[in-house]
């Protein structure tokens, strides 16, 4: 029953039926960490980090605790100790709370960030003073460690508080130069990126994700060059773009976020479903269209159009269960208006 409260978007029902599991079992880890996400959707932040916590004790999470003997931080000055922070889930979460560590380096201390070799590049132009290190590569010593979902914990993240200190993440300047080089034919034109799949691996990838053939009512609008950012098995439907898109795919000299972070610095604009992209763009600060199923994830709240995590960023929500189509002719709309 909780679960169909939750797909229909009836959150009040479903956050009563998750609390009164809770009621019944205190130690319902998955019934804790599904109200967070409740909660979070909702904009009840302070309740909603501490439930969050919970996640590590799923049975379903898709990271595994990590175990470390050494503490997990609580905010207090770190006094010249070494802060190990970690990220624990997919490329669009870490891509998300990487932004905290401007502010973890305030409270004094070293700091090692540990990632997938995919970002570590990226993330070496925000940390510069952070020694950047792949999962599974040897970790150097450290002191207190904190995953990077917690963060938000941590520094006591509302609404009305959240890090705004957009850009926080910032293409190479000499990738990007030579992409922009290389972007001089198409200048007279608007330059919009498209992403239209997620990870098929993400549980909710099959109502997230959608085909480049959808996409096809973009072709209206007037003075458009589209640029692939799609990777992945779904990036190969770039080969046989809708009938009229003029889609141009460099993505196979894309090999991490640090070489598409330097091609999203010479387009106007991105347009994409939830994916990791969404994140990259709106960390850059560049104008993002991100397109929602009818029940989206936690990060963008409800109703809104905007998302107070990027102000670059506009929410194309699907009005009803799997209605991709109403979506896409509203950006297509809004896209034919951009260049009226």
């Amino acid at each position: 029953m909780v679960s169909i409260c939750n797909d229909k978007g009836q959150l009040d029902d479903a956050i009563a039926a998750y609390r009164q599991a809770i009621i019944i079992r205190p130690k319902f880890a998955e019934a804790h960490h599904s109200l967070s996400l409740l909660l979070l959707s909702r904009g009840d932040f302070q309740h909603g980090w501490d439930e969050h916590e919970w996640r590590w004790k799923c049975k379903d999470f898709p990271s595994v605790p990590r175990n470390f003997a050494q503490p997990q931080w609580d905010g207090r000055p770190l006094d010249g100790r070494t802060l190990l922070l970690y990220a624990e889930q997919g490329f669009g979460d870490a891509l998300q709370f990487i932004r905290y560590v401007p502010m973890v380096a305030q409270r004094g201390g070293r700091i090692i960030i540990e990632c997938k070799a995919e970002l570590q590049r990226l993330f070496q132009t925000m940390a510069a003073g952070c020694q950047i290190v792949v999962r599974g590569q040897p970790l150097p010593a450290f002191d207190l460690q904190c995953p990077l979902l917690s963060l938000p914990l941590v520094f006591g993240t509302t609404l009305a508080n959240l890090p705004r200190n957009v850009p926080y993440l910032h293409a190479d300047a000499e990738a990007a130069g030579r992409w922009q080089r290389r972007m001089a034919d198409h200048s007279p034109l608007v330059r919009v990126g498209l992403v239209w799949s997620g990870s098929p691996g993400h549980k909710n990838d099959r109502n997230r994700s959608t085909k480049l053939a959808r996409l096809a009512p973009l072709v209206q609008a007037p003075g458009v060059r589209f640029f692939s950012l799609q990777k992945g098995d779904a990036g190969a439907e770039a080969k046989r773009p809708p009938p009229g898109m003029e889609l141009i795919d460099w993505t196979e000299e894309l090999t991490d976020f640090a070489d598409t972070a330097a091609l999203i610095a010479n387009l106007d604009l991105v347009i994409t479903v939830d994916t990791a992209v969404a994140h990259l763009a709106g960390a850059m600060g560049k104008q993002v269209w991100t397109l929602l199923p009818f029940v989206a994830d936690w990060r963008w709240l409800l109703e809104r159009e905007d998302s107070p995590w990027y102000p670059s960023m506009r929410l194309f929500r699907q009005p009803s269960w799997g209605d991709w189509d109403s979506v896409i002719n509203r950006v297509a709309d809004k896209l034919s208006l951009a260049k009226a």
